[in-house]
């Protein structure tokens, strides 16, 4: 091929030849060291963006070229076009045309990965000349490929100057591109609906080219292919369906070569999925007859255990039924064919074997169903009468059909599976549940009827309850309704909770389902105690069995929580398998916090006087243990066990409140200080907060035990919220020498804990104060020397003042808070990287600011440094924070604007007015607009936020970009 006349301007400069891009792409594919490769890739990714790219791009692709050479031509083209489309002269343009598509021609018999990105290069060009320069250009491609008769003059044979289906398959790799290459360009809105209208105006050329081909005797395999995956390729520019319908039918006859099976379901489905063909519906319902003739296909497919033809078969059969779902169920006159779908995607849904060891098919329905009830209980109640009496039929065969997939394998298969695949299974089962509870929305207590039948024939008859499967799929359709839905008023529960002591409970898999499905009727048993007692005894059996450690304690804290106000009379019986489970470690450590949640729960229904000494039995043999550890030198088992003992006891404290009410729901409590005796939890703190002082004395400079410590601490502040004033004194010297010692985040949140809950108690305030003036003065020594190390401190230390301002901001009024100090750690604070630590910097700012005019020292320092709290947002709103911190940071502003908009005012003007801050990417015009738009508003927060996402946008240079819908 000739090269002089391609088009691009200018002349080629000396070091971007040919010569000199080759080299670079040879060192780029071919050379070991991946140094010089990067310096390579990054070289020749320069060189695309020259102007002189125009040029060498056509050299690259002569035909005594490489491969690897001929397609970085043929990028560097589609870059040049798609990206600096405005530096080519518009008379070029025809040029440019003819050139490629006589490349493509060329190439058109490969290599394959050159002809691609030389057609995406003239779809992109088409893109940039529609409608106004290239009108027609499909109807122009197919002409350009149409096939030429040989020149006799030239001497040249028609067998070597042409290949027909290489031409051919050249077309349809362009017309598939096409639509690839509007769906992936970012286009203006108004420019997008203009290129689609265009380019659905030439689908009538397109179609006709794809019927004939698809239709034709002569057509290869690879040809038809290539049609089937360029007709996928035009469907997702919503196509009408109405024109389209022939072609559409002519792919199912495709599904019977196995060649073409997987793309021609792979069309089917892409084009019966398109929303908008449910403007069509004689088209939708022609396609109707064409799926369900696929029926026998699929039978066969599943006899076979041919899952790849039974998945597909599946997957349009579920595209045409859940997309069109509600249209189709409108046609009365074809009730019959869309219930055939109907019973077609239930058998889809029954598939034989287990998935996704032996089938992966049937999880494909589980939505349709969904979709078909949505449906149907949406029609008016007349019409919705109709339906259900055609298909709760259906649903009840369709809850038999989820149960039966739901059966666990044998032992044995199932210990074979990988855990991959058992963790599959177990999300499948999961969705299983999920469409159950969905389903009793249509089916109700019928459904629960059912089932409850079907369990006591199965318990009654030996040889089935031998079929431990069969049990366990039933009590899971229990446990997936009663989990979400209110069983109460079911009259199948008592009969239920009858029966399940008798269940022979002999596996895991049904001793976990026994086990969750009594947690599912936690609430029930709350309103039947006199049944507790047939059902606690299989539970405290569980919990003696380390495979059983997750379903049991989790059912025995559902009912602890759900019954404390009659668990009293099981309460020794409870606490004493807990106490052996405990001390023997049947479980891991997380369960054993959960355990010990529930322990909580039981021991905050006990009566008063039995819990001090309840609890001095349960939580004696770990404080020995704890006591035992904290006297030997520190290493990693002891830290180790010293860490679970402060876990329990965390764990037990968060739930041991004596103050929660008989008639209370979870988490309520008295808002006012008792009167009355000491809370047994107080008093154990006292008694063991030596020994707390013993371990951290050893452990101080190791943050996990300190946490561990503090969390001890603050589980019990907030559960016992007033009666844990006894500990405030005590507890707020500890923390300071804490502190004092060895800086850690987790003494500041405690202490927040201990500003929200005591910020209006004066006996307690000096011990508090004197605490945060300790705290605040460590802190601004870290800050003094660096605090980039400590993001966490100051993220809890920025909180804590937060807290402060809020609750108690009295402590600002006396001179031991450095006020100007702790602004200065403020801004520093908002510049870290890490998000967390800006929100709170953020928070706290917007706390400050509040209390500017009623704190006079708050005020002065405002006054004096505002500036460099409004250079500091703005320098995060202009790129030097996360996008995602922008509506925090207009929170700031907001508050600025509310409470000093005249200082705000002066600061804006003088902080932007210097030239490229906060961005090189805003004009002093875009500026000027800013500050205005801010300074208008001081109550709309979602404005604030909105102008400030605006301008950030417009400072990375995002605005009117993809990226800026994120």
């Amino acid at each position: 091929m000739e090269t002089p006349n391609e088009p691009g301007p200018g002349p080629v400069e000396p070091d971007l030849t040919e010569h000199n891009v080759e080299a670079a792409l040879y060192q780029l594919y071919f050379d070991p060291d991946m140094e010089r490769k990067n310096v390579a890739q990054k070289w020749l990714t320069q060189t695309q963006a020259s102007a002189q790219a125009w040029q060498f791009c056509w050299l690259l692709l002569r035909p005594d070229k490489i491969p690897e050479v001929q397609f970085f031509g043929a990028s560097t083209l589609h870059i040049k076009i798609s990206h600096h489309w405005s530096d080519l002269p518009s008379e070029q343009h025809d040029n440019l045309r003819m050139q490629l598509l006589a490349h493509i021609l060329h190439f058109s018999s490969g290599p394959k990965m050159v002809l691609t990105r030389l057609c995406v290069a003239l779809a992109s060009m088409a893109l940039n000349l529609i409608p106004q320069a290239w009108s027609q250009p499909v109807a122009d491609m197919v002409r350009a490929f149409q096939p030429q008769k040989p020149d006799p003059e030239d001497g040249s044979d028609a067998k070597t100057s042409q290949d027909p289906q290489a031409h051919c398959l050249a077309l349809l790799e362009l017309l598939t591109v096409l639509p690839e290459e509007f769906q992936s360009s970012r286009l203006a809105r108004d420019r997008r609906a203009q290129l689609r209208d265009a380019l659905i105006g030439e689908w009538a050329v397109v179609c006709t080219v794809l019927q004939q081909l698809l239709q034709s005797q002569d057509s290869s395999c690879q040809v038809k292919e290539k049609v089937l995956r360029c007709l996928s390729s035009w469907v997702s520019l919503d196509v009408p369906l109405g024109e389209s319908q022939e072609l559409v039918q002519d792919c199912f006859s495709e599904l019977s070569n196995s060649e073409l099976f997987d793309t021609a379901v792979e069309t089917i489905v892409n084009a019966i999925s398109q929303p908008d063909c449910q403007r069509y519906t004689n088209a939708l319902l022609s396609l109707m007859p064409l799926v369900l003739g696929l029926f026998d296909q699929l039978k066969t497919a599943v006899e076979d255990r041919d899952m790849e033809t039974s998945h597909g078969i599946c997957r349009i059969a579920v595209a045409l039924g859940e997309t069109h779902c509600r249209v189709l169920l409108e046609h009365l006159d074809h009730w019959r064919d869309y219930l055939a779908l109907v019973n077609m995607i239930l058998f889809c849904t029954g598939i034989p074997g287990h998935y996704p060891v032996n089938e992966t098919t049937s999880s494909l329905t589980l939505t349709f169903w969904y979709t078909l009830q949505d449906d149907i209980l949406s029609f008016e109640e007349d019409k919705q009468a109709v339906y259900l009496q055609v298909y709760r039929p259906v649903y009840f065969q369709l809850v038999d059909v989820l149960l039966h997939k739901s059966h666990y394998p044998s032992e044995e298969e199932y210990a074979s599976w990988s855990s991959d695949d058992k963790e599959q299974f177990r999300i499948y089962r999961v969705d299983i549940s999920d469409t159950l509870m969905y389903v009793y929305e249509m089916l109700g207590a019928e459904l629960l009827s059912n089932l409850y039948d079907k369990l006591g024939r199965h318990l009654m008859n030996p040889q089935q309850s031998a079929v431990w499967q069969d049990t366990e799929a039933l009590l899971f359709g229990f446990q997936s309704i009663a989990e979400t839905i209110d069983v109460n008023y079911s009259d199948v529960i008592p009969g239920l909770i009858g029966l399940i002591p008798r269940i022979n409970i002999s596996n895991v898999m049904l001793a976990d389902t026994v086990m969750y499905t009594i947690g599912s009727l936690a609430e029930w048993l709350a309103d039947h105690p006199v049944m507790l007692g047939g059902i606690l005894p299989m539970v405290l059996r569980g919990l003696g069995k380390a495979e059983l450690s997750v379903s049991s304690i989790s059912t025995l804290k559902r009912i602890c929580r759900e019954c404390r106000h009659d668990i009293g009379p099981y309460a020794q019986d409870i606490l004493t398998v807990s106490q052996d489970v405990l001390v023997k470690d049947v479980h891991k450590s997380s369960q054993c916090m959960w355990l010990m949640q529930a322990l909580g729960f039981l021991l905050s229904a006990l009566p008063t006087e039995e819990v001090l000494g309840r609890l001095h039995l349960l939580i004696t043999p770990h404080i020995q243990q704890l006591d035992a550890q904290a006297h030997e030198e520190p290493n990693a088992t002891n830290k180790q066990s010293i860490i679970h003992i402060l876990g329990l006891l965390s764990s037990l404290f968060s739930t041991l409140d004596m103050n929660r009410c008989a008639d209370s729901s979870e988490g309520a409590a008295r808002l006012t200080p008792s009167q009355d005796a000491q809370n047994p939890v107080v008093i154990v703190l006292q008694q063991v907060f030596s020994l707390i002082q013993t371990i951290l004395s050893k452990w101080l400079h190791d943050s996990e035990v300190v946490e561990a410590v503090c969390a001890v601490f603050d589980k019990s502040v907030r559960t016992l919220l007033y009666d844990f004033g006894p500990m405030v004194a005590q507890l707020s010297k500890m923390l300071g020498q804490i502190y004092s010692s060895f800086p850690q985040a987790s003494a500041l949140d405690l202490t927040s804990q201990l500003v929200h809950i005591f910020a209006e108690e004066e006996h307690h305030m000096l011990n508090i104060r004197s605490l945060v003036i300790v705290l605040t003065s460590t802190t601004f020594s870290i800050f003094q020397q660096g605090p980039r190390e400590h993001p966490d401190i100051a993220e809890s230390f920025l909180h804590l003042h937060a807290q402060i301002l809020k609750r108690s901001s009295d402590l600002y009024q006396f001179d031991q808070l450095d006020v100007k100090t702790l602004f200065y750690c403020g801004i520093l604070s908002i510049k870290f990287p890490e998000t967390p630590t800006v929100k709170a910097a953020c928070h706290f700012f917007t706390e400050f600011l509040c209390h500017c005019k009623d704190i006079p020292s708050l005020g002065d320092v405002l006054q004096k440094d505002g500036k460099l709290l409004t250079e500091a947002v703005l320098q995060g709103i202009g790129g030097g924070s996360s996008r995602s911190l922008t509506e925090h940071f207009s929170d700031v502003l907001l508050s600025l604007n509310r409470h000093c908009p005249v200082l705000l005012s002066e600061w804006l003007t003088e902080t932007l007015q210097t030239p490229g801050f906060p961005s090189a990417h805003v004009s002093s015009e875009q500026k000027h607009t800013f500050t205005q738009q801010i300074l208008r508003e001081q109550t709309n927060k979602h404005q604030m936020k909105a102008t400030v996402k605006e301008f950030s946008l417009l400072c990375r240079g995002l605005q009117g970009s993809g990226y800026s819908e994120f």
